[in-house]
C-alpha cells in the first residue's frame, strides 16, 4: 500500500504562504511520485491562549484552500471544530479530520461521516490506541467508509508529550491507514509563555521510529520559515526540509 502523506501550514496565515508550500508540494510529488495531501486549518479554536492567531474563519478559510486545490490539484485536508462545518467543509476537502481533543464528541464524528469524505481521526492525547474503536464505531455507523487514525503522543498536562509507539499496531488492528502526526508529537504543550512549545529537531526521528512500528503514513506541518509561523512555530519542519525527510522514509 502507497503511503500516505499530509503536509501544509498548520492555520492559513496568508494566500501567498498557501501557494509557496502548494507550489513546493507540488514540485515533490512530481519528483518522487508521491500524492502529498495539502492541509491547513481554517480556525485553530484549541489556542492556548484567547489573544493567539485563529486563522481567517470557515467562508474566507474554505475559499483560501478551494483556490490551491483549483490552481495546483492538491488534494486537501482540514480539520472541524463543530459538528455544523462539517457540510461547508466536505464541499471542498477530501478528507476531514476530527482534532484530538474532539476524537469522542459523538456530533462531530456522526456528521463528519455523513459528508462523505474520508474521515480521518486524530487520537487524544489522554486515550490509548485501543481505546480509538469506539470513535471508529460511531463513524462507521454513521456512514464512514474510510476511516483513518492519527498517532499523536500522550501525556498531556504535564508540559510535555510522550509518544508510546506501541499505539501504531494496535490501531492497524482498527483500520488499515495508522498515521504518525510528526509534528504536533514533539510539543512541549504550555511550555511557551501562552503558546504550545516543542522541539522539531525530533521531527525526521519521530517519523523513523513510526515506521519501524508499522505506520502507513506520515502528517507535517511545514512552513518556509517556521519561527515566524502563527501558530505551532516550534514545531513546524522547514519546507525545504520536507523532501529529504520523505527520501529517508522511501529509502530505508
Amino acid at each position: 500500500m502507497k503511503a500516505t502523506l499530509i503536509a501544509g501550514p498548520c492555520v492559513i496565515e496568508s494566500a501567498e504562504l498557501l501557494e509557496t508550500v502548494a507550489a513546493r508540494l507540488v514540485d515533490i510529488n512530481q519528483r518522487l511520485g508521491t500524492d502529498i495531501i495539502f492541509k491547513a486549518s481554517f480556525d485553530k479554536a484549541n489556542r492556548t491562549s484567547l489573544h493567539s492567531f485563529r486563522g481567517p474563519g470557515i467562508d474566507r478559510g474554505l475559499q483560501m484552500l478551494s483556490d490551491v486545490k483549483a490552481k495546483y490539484g492538491l488534494r486537501l485536508l482540514t480539520d472541524i471544530h463543530e459538528a455544523w462545518q462539517a457540510q461547508p467543509v466536505g464541499e471542498v476537502v477530501d478528507v476531514v479530520q476530527i482534532p484530538a481533543f474532539l476524537c469522542r464528541q459523538t456530533d462531530l464524528l456522526v456528521a463528519a461521516a455523513r459528508t462523505g469524505r474520508t474521515v480521518n481521526i486524530k487520537k487524544a492525547q489522554f486515550l490509548s490506541g485501543r481505546d480509538m474503536r469506539y470513535p471508529i464505531e460511531k463513524v462507521r455507523e454513521a456512514g464512514a467508509t474510510d476511516v483513518w487514525l492519527t498517532e499523536r503522543g500522550n501525556m498531556m498536562g504535564y508540559n510535555n508529550l510522550v509518544v508510546d509507539f506501541r499505539n501504531i499496531p494496535d490501531m492497524l488492528e482498527l483500520v488499515p491507514t495508522v498515521i504518525m502526526d510528526c509534528t504536533h508529537s514533539v510539543q512541549r504543550p504550555g511550555s511557551g509563555d501562552g503558546k504550545t512549545g516543542g522541539d522539531r529537531r525530533f521531527v525526521p526521528q519521530m517519523a523513523m521510529a513510526a515506521k519501524a512500528f508499522g505506520a502507513t503514513g506520515w502528517f507535517f506541518e511545514v512552513h518556509p520559515t517556521p519561527d515566524q509561523g502563527l501558530s505551532d512555530a516550534a514545531n513546524m519542519l522547514e519546507l525545504d526540509k520536507l523532501e529529504g525527510v520523505i527520501r529517508r522514509l522511501e529509502e530505508n
